[in-house]
């Protein structure tokens, strides 16, 4: 899908969250209730809304390439997910169970259960993936050194002699034909008495016609079935419940398949995106310190420095330089504006008095 997608996604959650916020913050449903039932009623549709904007939220976070989206989107997923744990402490608390059932809820806003699944966000596994296969690797080497060592255990428990092996494979090899054998036989006596009841009731016949309409039902039903099984693809298709046999679900250029291979793309084109991001954060940070640094330290510099005659011409002696408890050079330039700020104040009244007196 295409960034406006996933942009019109990300406002019409947007615009669900405003209603909600809005919903909430009523004076009608600051009330207390006092019915348990309807309570939960009123929770439990909450909690699904939430889920919904956390679906559509989630989407939107792990397609999205934009950097700084991303980062805004973030802070709202978090809190909606925030949100959706408080509303299922509401709900464990009313009805004193972990498990709950919305099917009056979900009947009335015409949705299935498949709608309220609460995905995995896919940045857990994204974010820490370098963790994860650190993890699976250890795990896999914890196994493997454990496996070598009960391996190790079992050879020194199973060492036994040679005329021993010979036995044991002597006898599990006479019992291998002894039930080879007794098969054999009971497959011979099985046919004995068959023959033995088709000579005492004769053999059957069948009239030609009898059998050949039975041979046309069987036929004719599974040909119907077959041309009805067709139909009902057919009609699936057309409906567009079901895709075309031209292309099978597993092929590569299967609709599925490209809209998988095009997550990835776009994954992709976000880990890129938010090197690029961060590089250049570095960069412009750098790029301000080289071109505007000195001007600015010497800006500083001078105001330190008026700050200090000031202060001697004012008292008639230099000043202790600020500690770093009460804020070090950031005291002075707080001094600096306040001073400022009060000579815009006093100008601003003199030349309101001068206008006064010229009226």
């Amino acid at each position: 899908m295409s960034h406006g997608t996933y942009n019109t996604q990300w406002n019409e959650a947007q615009n669900q969250i405003k209603e909600l916020l809005e919903y909430e913050g009523a004076p009608e449903t600051q009330k207390p209730e006092v019915d348990r039932v309807s309570a939960f009623q009123t929770v439990a549709v909450l909690y699904i809304k939430y889920i919904q904007v956390f679906r559509k939220l989630e989407e939107c976070y792990y397609q999205i390439v934009h950097p700084q989206k991303r980062i805004v989107l973030r802070h709202v997923l978090d809190g909606t997910m925030g949100r959706l744990l408080e509303l299922k402490n509401e709900m464990v608390n009313l009805e004193f169970s972990e498990y709950h059932f919305f099917d009056d809820v979900l009947s009335d806003m015409k949705l299935t259960p498949s709608d309220i699944e609460i995905p995995v966000p896919r940045y857990f596994t994204q974010e820490n993936e370098k963790d994860i296969k650190d993890r699976m690797k250890l795990m896999a080497e914890t196994l493997a050194k454990y496996r070598l060592d009960d391996t190790g255990d079992k050879k020194e428990d199973t060492k036994m002699s040679l005329e021993e092996a010979i036995r044991i494979i002597q006898v599990h090899e006479r019992a291998r034909q002894g039930c080879l054998r007794a098969k054999f036989m009971r497959e011979i006596r099985a046919q004995e008495e068959r023959e033995k009841m088709l000579s005492m009731q004769g053999a059957s016949t069948m009239d030609p016609d009898v059998a050949s309409t039975i041979i046309q039902k069987v036929w004719k039903g599974y040909s119907q079935r077959n041309k009805t099984l067709k139909l009902r693809e057919e009609e699936l298709i057309f409906i567009g419940m079901q895709a075309t046999s031209d292309i099978p679900s597993n092929h590569k250029d299967s609709p599925m398949n490209k809209l998988a291979k095009r997550e990835e793309e776009r994954v992709l084109i976000q880990s890129q995106h938010e090197r690029e991001y961060q590089d250049a954060l570095v960069n412009i940070k750098e790029k301000i310190r080289e071109a505007e640094g000195p001007d600015i330290k010497e800006n500083m510099q001078d105001q330190i420095r008026q700050w200090f005659i000031e202060t001697r011409d004012a008292t008639g002696k230099f000043p202790d330089y600020p500690s770093d408890d009460e804020g070090g050079s950031g005291a002075i330039f707080k001094t600096k504006e306040g001073e400022g700020e009060g000579d815009e104040n006093g100008e601003g009244s003199k030349k309101k008095g001068k206008k006064g007196k010229k009226k």
